[in-house]
């Protein structure tokens, strides 16, 4: 019996200010190359400059999930979530919260900003690998939404 794999053409964004983070999720990738492409940026106005198609992310590709953290550097994470939840041509991207908060008030304010889901950061290359199993494979059966540069 062959295994099923997901289509290869889910595109990742990773909004994570932590290298070690970032690196992580990129070996998990090589360990599952099949999985998608993972694009990562530090900051909000980075992920919306990203989003958005704006200054050096203009020819950037539209994700199929937005993975973020909270606890990121001058804006937070929520604030980003907010302002996607308001913007037609990114509205409807899934954002999956990824972050190392453990706080029910983070949660909370997640589900009520429109998170998808609510995630605690793996530890290990493993744990890794089987969330980008989950997401990857969840991604592709979403709907794909391309709109015009705003």
């Amino acid at each position: 019996m062959t295994e099923s794999r997901p289509s290869p053409e889910r595109e990742i964004l990773l909004v994570e200010d932590n290298p070690g983070d970032v690196r992580l999720l990129r070996e998990a990738l090589r360990e599952v190359p099949y999985l998608g492409r993972l694009h990562a940026v530090e900051s909000v106005d980075q992920a919306l400059d990203f989003l958005l198609r704006r200054d050096s992310f203009a020819a950037a590709v539209r994700p199929n999930v937005v993975l973020l953290d909270l606890n990121l550097p001058r804006r937070h994470g929520l604030d980003l979530l907010r302002e996607m939840r308001r913007i037609d041509a990114i509205a409807g991207i899934p954002v999956i919260v990824l972050t190392s908060s453990a706080s029910e008030e983070d949660r909370r304010c997640s589900y009520a900003s429109a998170a998808t889901a609510f995630l605690t950061k793996p530890q290990s290359l493993d744990a890794y690998v089987d969330l980008l199993h989950v997401v990857a494979t969840w991604a592709s059966e979403q709907p794909r939404q391309e709109h015009p540069p705003s």
